[in-house]
Parts: structure tokens; C-alpha cells; sequence
């Protein structure tokens, strides 16, 4: 019998192999889990800065109290009015009492869906974005009214997120605190609208001597236009830009249905009334508003600021600065300028900073910085003299190179030995540059920051040509330490400042120091009389005072200043162009000379009328 076959033995199967990584699979894991962690955190920080910005809101119903921003009423040294700022004459006006006519012309240009939306129109800030980028150009912005009070309540006017996120925030905390008609009643209340105006019925008064009640539809339009931007569009500045900006409200009204085409045609633009007086001391009084927080903080109420302004002065420098640059005309190819008046102690009297205010609201007097040219020898000087030098010490009046500058003279001539005298009075270059580098060009920097410069000066050797440049009213106020014995003259304006109850919050107090010494002051005041008696600044010469003074004119007739004093006053004359470019060889000896002498008998004239 065969054997049987064993079964042959069950074959094993081989374990499988774990299937390979794919590749990248790790790291791509590894990317994604450190994306969602970072993704975390920064949702974390974001959500802790939101939340920061959430506690740090002010105070919704504290401010919302208060019915009308402070008003801050500004005196003149007699203690008459000259003008007001904030809420002054802006009497709170209900909802009910105001203009339908007003209502519809705000809606139509500035939040048509202002009834619909809760704080932040979406839709809108879409549609604003599309018409910008459309246009290229910044047309629309996505602010609601709410949003607007917001920030004008609670916020500064800073462009940041942190601003855009709480002013967001805020426009849905007041939409749950009021109704849709308390919000327009804060708002119009509120607002800005130019000229020193808060508030539609302050508006109403000063553009058209009249209560808000009794406005037109025109005059509707014209106030709602203001609010984008009030200087702009304010009829004060410019009646042809004001003029266009009402029609754009009238025809955002007639395409929000407010207004039919017929009677859009048929609307002619509003009569202005006339300026208030104290607008011509509105370059005077808007420095004070800006001085005003250094002694008492922002004003949280109303204030009444008693200053140093003498109007019968102010008139005077308006005039001669009118008439100056009228005479100068077009042949001089100058178009602005700028006075300041002030006593030896630093009391400005009168402030004109420009040519005329409705044009222009720039204070030239104390913004503008501008080469002095040789006004600022003064310091190179005062520098000399106090390195041992006195107005007999001679200097060669010679060609001259420092540092590879080479300075020439105004009439590109060169003289020989001259006294410092004799330098000075005929303003001779090459020897201020070789005084101040014989007493160090730091020194006469030195020598400016201790009389009132505070403007960035140069130690290079053309620091002694005025090169550098200054503030109108500070140079004025450094002559004015010499006029005064050599005390410290820093220009001020405000002598007390009350509270609504009539306290005092501020009184400014008398404060003597010396900052250059009898010598000296006596040395100067010897140079700047040769000045006028005999040197550049003979236009500058009266009848009936002693006067005493320094030209200056810049590279390539750019400036052109006189500065100088009586016994009476100190006063600072320029003149130039706000693009800076070059006049027509107008001089400081010249028209700046005579401006300075035209105001000065004429502020003689105001002080015999005074007495009388």
C-alpha cells in the first residue's frame, strides 16, 4: 500500500509592510498646526486690544449731559469783548424746532439711510468704497451721523483703527441710549460749522444774522455743506467754493426725493451777513486758543479770558501792512506778510498774520518759519560782545572762506577796516561771519536760545547770516529784551482767565530775569539806533521817537524783515510769499522799513486819541 502524502505545511504569509510617508505629509501638519496656533494667538491679541479699547471708552451719559461744548469768550486788555469761541450764542435747539428743510438737506448729503441702519451703515461704507475706487480718488466716506457724533463727543480726530473700532462701538451705544431723533438733535447741536460756530443756531446767527428757525431752504443747504469741511466751504473763506457746495446738497436733495428738479432751478444762493468786528483780531485771538490749555488745561467750562490786546493798535498794524504790500504791489512781486506788536516786557498788543483772514486763516506770525537773513545778527553780536569785542573794535571787512563757504556783501564790494559799528549798521556780512567765528558759532546759538529762539539753529558758520530759520513773533520778542534793559521778553497774550462763577483760574505773574547784561544791552542798543540814524534802516526813521532796529533779507529775496522798537512798543515786520518764492528785490530796508514806520506814528496817533 503506497503511503499517503503528508499535507505540506500551511505557508505563512509575510506581515505586511507599513505603506511608506508620503512625501511632505509631516511637515504639511506640521505648517498647518503652527498656522492655527499663531492663527489663535493673534485672534487671542486682537480680541485683547478690542477689548482694552472697550474699557478704555469714556463716559456716554457724562458727556451726553452736557448740553453745548465750553465756550471760552476772549476780552481785550480794556476788558471789551473781541470774539467767543465753542458754544457761545448757540442756544440748544430741540428736534422740533428745527427747519424740516434742514433735517432733509443733512440726510440727503450726508446719511440718507441715517432712519434704517443701527450705527454703521455696511451698505454704505460698500457703496463708498466702490464709488473711490471707481474714481480713483477718495468721493464718499462711510461715517454715519451717529458715527460723526461719536467722535466729535468722545473721540480725537486721529486716522487710526483704534479710533475707527471705539467710534463704531460708540455709534451703537448711542443708537440703543436715544432715539433716531435725539441722535440729530445731539448732532446739530454739536457739530462744528465754521467761523467759531458750534451748533446750527450759532451757525444761523453768524452766517446769516437770523435764528435757525428762520432759515431758508438755500441757507438749509449752504449749513449742511459745511459740515464735511467747514473752512472749506465756509462762505467767509471762499463764496465760490461755499456757492458750489450748496449746490451738490441741492441736488443730493432732489435725488433723495426731497426736492423736485423745478424747484431745485429756482433757488438762487443765500445772502452772508456781514463780519462780525472782532474778526479782523482773529489771527490774535485763535493763538490764544491755543496757548490757553498751557495755564489751564482744556476747557471743560465756560471760561472768560481777559489779554493783553489793545484793538486801536491792531487797527493800525492791519493798515500799514495793507497799505505796505498795496504799494509794493505787483511790481514787487510780494503777496503776504505778517505783524507783530508788542511793549519791551513781551505784552503783544496787536497781531496781523497775514494779509487778510477770510482768505487765509495761516498765522504767519507765529506758524511760518523763514530765514531772517541779517535780523539774526543780533545774536552774532550780542555773542561778540560778550566775547570781549564792543562797537569800536574793528574788523577787515575782506572776502572770507570758512569750511569752503565763501559769504559775500549785499553790494559785492569789500570796505577794509570798518568799525563793529559801522558793520552792523550797514549790515557788511563778511564781518558777522568773522565775529561769530571768533566767539564760536555755538555761542551765538547759545545766545539766541537764551532771548526766546526756540527753532532748530545751525552751528555751521552761516548761522551768522541768518541762514536758519525762525518765528516772527520769537524774533520780536528777542529784540524786545534789549528794548527792555536785557529781560527776558517771551511773548504772551493771556493776563487772567475766569470761570463761569467769575473765580480766577489764572493770573499771569510778573517775572524779571535777566538774560543779558547792562553792558551789552547798552552796546546793542548803540548799534540798532546807527542802524536807523544812518545805516540800512533809515526808512525806519521818526520824527518823535528814537528808533532803534535791524534789517534782514534773505537769499535771493525770499524774506524781507524789520525789527525794531521805540520807547513805546516793539514791533517785527515781514514780508514774502507763501510758495517761498523770490519777490522783487524788496529789501528790509525797504517796504518792511517803512511798514514798520507807517505803524508806528500811527499807533502814536491811537495813544494821544486814548488819552484824549
Amino acid at each position: 500500500m503506497a503511503k499517503s502524502k503528508k499535507p505540506d505545511p500551511p505557508r505563512k504569509t509575510p506581515p505586511k509592510k507599513p505603506a511608506p510617508p508620503r512625501k511632505g505629509g509631516s511637515w504639511k501638519r506640521t505648517l498647518l498646526a503652527w498656522l492655527l496656533a499663531a492663527g489663535a494667538g493673534v485672534a487671542g491679541i486682537l480680541l485683547l486690544i478690542v477689548v482694552w479699547w472697550v474699557v478704555d471708552l469714556p463716559d456716554v451719559d457724562k458727556t451726553l449731559a452736557q448740553k453745548r461744548p465750553p465756550a471760552v469768550t476772549i476780552l481785550d486788555r480794556h476788558g471789551a469783548q473781541i470774539t467767543a469761541y465753542g458754544g457761545v450764542g448757540g442756544e440748544w435747539v430741540p428736534r422740533k424746532r428745527m427747519p424740516v428743510n434742514l433735517i432733509k438737506a443733512v440726510l440727503a448729503i450726508e446719511d440718507r439711510r441715517f432712519y434704517s441702519h443701527e450705527g454703521v451703515d455696511f451698505w454704505g461704507v460698500v457703496r463708498a468704497v466702490v464709488v473711490n475706487i471707481r474714481t480713483g480718488d477718495v468721493r464718499q466716506g462711510g461715517s454715519t451721523l451717529t458715527q460723526q457724533l461719536a467722535k466729535n463727543l468722545f473721540l480725537t480726530p486721529d486716522k487710526t483703527i483704534k479710533r475707527k473700532v471705539q467710534e463704531a462701538l460708540l455709534a451703537y451705544s448711542l443708537e440703543r441710549r436715544l432715539t433716531k431723533d435725539e441722535l440729530l438733535e445731539q448732532y446739530l447741536n454739536r457739530v462744528y460749522f465754521g467761523a467759531g460756530a458750534y451748533g446750527v443756531e450759532a451757525a444761523s446767527r453768524r452766517y446769516f444774522a437770523k435764528e435757525v428757525q428762520d432759515i431758508s431752504l438755500s441757507e438749509a443747504a449752504m449749513l449742511a455743506g459745511l459740515l464735511k469741511a467747514p473752512s472749506r466751504y465756509s462762505p467767509l473763506n471762499d463764496t465760490g467754493m461755499a456757492a458750489a457746495r450748496t449746490g451738490q446738497v441741492l441736488d443730493a436733495m432732489v435725488a433723495a426725493g426731497y426736492l423736485t428738479e423745478t424747484r431745485r432751478r429756482d433757488i438762487a444762493m443765500p445772502r452772508i451777513a456781514s463780519r462780525a468786528a472782532g474778526d479782523s483780531a482773529r489771527y490774535f485771538t485763535d493763538w490764544v486758543m491755543t496757548e490757553l490749555p498751557q495755564y489751564v488745561g482744556e476747557p471743560t467750562s465756560d471760561l472768560t479770558v481777559r489779554t493783553t490786546f489793545e484793538p486801536g493798535l491792531q487797527f493800525s498794524a492791519q493798515q500799514a501792512l495793507t497799505s505796505g504790500l498795496e504799494k509794493a504791489g505787483a511790481d514787487g512781486k510780494v503777496n503776504q506778510g505778517a505783524v507783530v506788536v508788542m511793549t519791551p516786557s513781551g505784552e503783544v498788543r496787536a497781531m496781523v498774520g497775514g494779509r487778510d483772514y477770510q482768505q487765509s486763516e495761516f498765522n504767519r506770525a507765529v506758524r511760518a518759519l523763514r530765514q531772517p537773513g541779517s535780523a539774526f545778527k543780533l545774536f552774532v553780536y550780542l555773542a561778540g560782545f560778550e566775547a570781549g569785542y564792543d562797537p569800536n573794535s574793528v574788523m577787515r571787512d575782506s572776502p572770507v572762506i570758512l569750511d569752503g563757504w565763501q559769504p559775500g556783501n549785499y553790494n559785492g564790494e569789500f570796505r577794509g577796516p570798518v568799525t563793529l559799528r559801522t558793520a552792523f549798521a550797514d549790515s557788511i556780512n563778511t564781518v558777522a561771519v568773522k565775529l561769530a567765528n571768533a566767539a564760536d558759532q555755538s555761542t551765538v546759538v547759545e545766545a539766541a536760545r537764551r532771548l526766546g529762539i526756540t527753532t532748530p539753529l545751525s552751528t555751521l558758520p552761516s548761522v551768522s547770516l541768518g541762514v536758519t530759520e525762525v518765528r516772527l513773533i520769537e524774533l520780536t520778542g528777542a529784540y524786545a529784551t534789549i528794548a527792555n534793559g536785557g529781560y527776558e521778553a517771551r511773548p504772551y497774550a493771556i493776563l487772567e482767565v475766569r470761570d463761569a462763577d467769575g473765580d480766577k483760574v489764572y493770573k499771569r505773574k510778573e517775572s524779571r530775569e535777566r538774560v543779558v547784561a547792562p553792558q551789552q544791552v547798552e552796546q546793542l542798543d548803540d548799534l540798532m539806533r546807527a542802524v536807523v540814524s544812518y545805516g540800512t534802516g533809515g526808512n525806519a526813521r521818526l520824527s518823535n521817537h528814537v528808533a532803534a532796529g535791524k534789517t534782514g533779507t534773505s537769499q535771493e529775496w525770499r524774506n524781507a524783515w524789520f525789527v525794531g522798537y521805540t520807547d513805546k512798543y516793539v514791533a517785527g515786520v515781514w514780508l514774502g510769499n507763501d510758495d517761498n518764492s523770490p519777490m522783487n528785490h524788496v529789501a528790509g530796508g525797504g517796504m518792511p522799513a517803512r511798514i514798520w514806520r507807517d505803524l508806528m506814528v500811527r499807533a502814536d496817533q491811537v495813544k494821544r486819541s486814548s488819552a484824549d
